[in-house]
């Protein structure tokens, strides 16, 4: 078993007092700095919060057999790009240690992991999918943008082992005019998670290619206020 590395990270503060956590992933190809580049270009700004800390790691490179082994900031290996073909399984299975890792630091920081989101765009969304659904059950919940799951991933299974216990829910979003990662895959991998338990909320962004857009992030901002809400919020609602 490989140790587990200690992965770069970029970090978008809070403003006040840090109660909770996101962990935004990239997708392959890309690093921790240049993803929140892309995102404050759409917002106009930072995705940040008064209470959240967002982070956003990079993925180590790698060889990356779709693109002949050349090295790539990816988060796991692929046979290609398709939700016909078995997973990658132990480079997957690295990556979990590698980031559970990252979520431990949180919980160390003072943050329970039942206030820790974690997600991200094309596979980074595959990658947080591993993450919560068979490691880190008790995370506040999930986000998966223009992302998939191969059609034997063993996250089906996992979820449905786990159905009778508490999981976190699922904010999906992909592009109808996805010509890298289809959006019928996307709506597939809901499907068959809602199908094996999972609590799980489908938005199509109509036109969008495989890409993010502001509309998808102020979404996503929402949602995310609504799994971690301030401190102030939940003792005004006790």
């Amino acid at each position: 078993m490989a140790a587990v590395q200690r992965l770069q990270r970029c970090t978008v503060s809070q403003t006040g007092k840090h109660t909770a956590s996101v962990i935004f992933l990239h997708g392959s190809g890309d690093t921790g700095q240049a993803f929140r580049t892309w995102v404050r270009d759409f917002l106009e700004k930072d995705m940040a919060f008064e209470h959240i800390r967002v982070i956003y790691p990079t993925a180590p490179s790698r060889p990356y057999t779709p693109m002949q082994g050349a090295l790539s900031h990816v988060w796991f290996d692929r046979y290609k790009i398709s939700r016909d073909c078995p997973e990658h399984l132990d480079s997957i299975e690295e990556m979990c240690r590698n980031l559970g890792a990252v979520i431990q630091d949180e919980v160390q920081a003072g943050v329970p992991k039942h206030r820790i989101v974690i997600g991200g765009f094309s596979m980074g969304g595959a990658m947080a999918l591993h993450l919560a659904c068979r490691y880190h059950q008790d995370l506040a919940g999930v986000f998966a943008l223009s992302s998939f799951l191969n059609k034997d991933s063993v996250v089906y299974q996992a979820v449905a082992n786990a159905a009778q216990n508490r999981l976190p829910e699922l904010l999906q979003c992909h592009g109808t005019g996805d010509e890298l990662v289809s959006h019928t895959w996307g709506e597939e991998t809901s499907c068959l998670l809602k199908k094996a338990g999972m609590t799980t909320s489908f938005h199509s962004i109509h036109g969008l290619n495989h890409h993010i857009c502001r509309v998808e992030l102020e979404l996503l901002h929402s949602w995310i206020l609504k799994k971690l809400p301030s401190e102030n919020f939940l003792c005004s609602h006790d």
